[in-house]
């Protein structure tokens, strides 16, 4: 990727860490939304959803 990187005019150095920190915050917003997700159902009445059936 680099080599491929080094025929542009303007290029960066990817690190590592950077391909590991994108990977950290995506797995932190999954487990943010399933987590809100599971907890907003567990505090819900089930008599309410079963009404609706």
């Amino acid at each position: 990727m680099n080599r491929w990187l080094a025929n542009f005019a303007y290029h960066i150095d990817i690190a590592w860490w950077m391909f590991a920190l994108s990977g950290f915050i995506a797995v932190c917003i999954a487990l943010l939304t399933v987590s809100s997700q599971a907890i907003r159902a567990a505090v819900e009445n089930p008599i309410n959803s079963l009404r609706d059936d």
